[in-house]
């Protein structure tokens, strides 16, 4: 049963990040005429078309390629799970990214609360950032059911 709830939570955090770094994090709505909506990779390339290539490559490293990193270090873990654990460097990065899982949607709620607290726009989540923040939630817990797991096992 356990590696069926673990292979739901592989599937849904990669169709979830998927989902959330392409479809709209937020909407800002001004004066109830202008809206604009904004998604992950919009934001990194609209950041790189405006000549903010330093910022662009961090928000990309930080929102895209370390969940992505992480994803694919807990699926490749969970693959070798019967293999003997042994300290090599993907086995200390994991827990390096594991720090920045939640990051980019606790900006995104920052700005959110910002944006409404200053009266010239309001702001609404969008489906990216539940998605987002779902695939960063599942990964976190096929992370600790794989500790669980490795546990169980000895």
């Amino acid at each position: 049963m356990l590696i069926w709830l673990k292979a739901f939570l592989l599937i849904g955090a990669s169709i979830s990040f998927a989902l959330g770094i392409s479809l709209p994090l937020m909407r800002f709505e001004s004066f109830y005429v202008f809206s604009t909506d904004a998604s992950l990779i919009e934001v990194v390339v609209s950041l790189w078309d405006g000549g903010d290539g330093a910022l662009a490559v961090l928000v990309a490293l930080v929102s895209v390629v370390f969940p992505l990193a992480k994803i694919l270090l807990v699926a490749a873990e969970e693959i070798a799970g019967s293999q003997p654990a042994r300290p090599d460097a993907l086995a200390r990065l994991l827990p390096a990214l594991s720090k920045w899982s939640m990051m980019d949607v606790l900006l995104v709620a920052i700005v959110i609360f910002a944006t409404k607290t200053s009266g010239l726009a309001e702001a609404f989540t969008q489906p990216g950032l539940w998605f987002y923040a779902g695939s960063s939630l599942a990964v976190a817990a096929l992370s600790a059911l794989g500790r669980r797991g490795g546990i169980q096992k000895t």
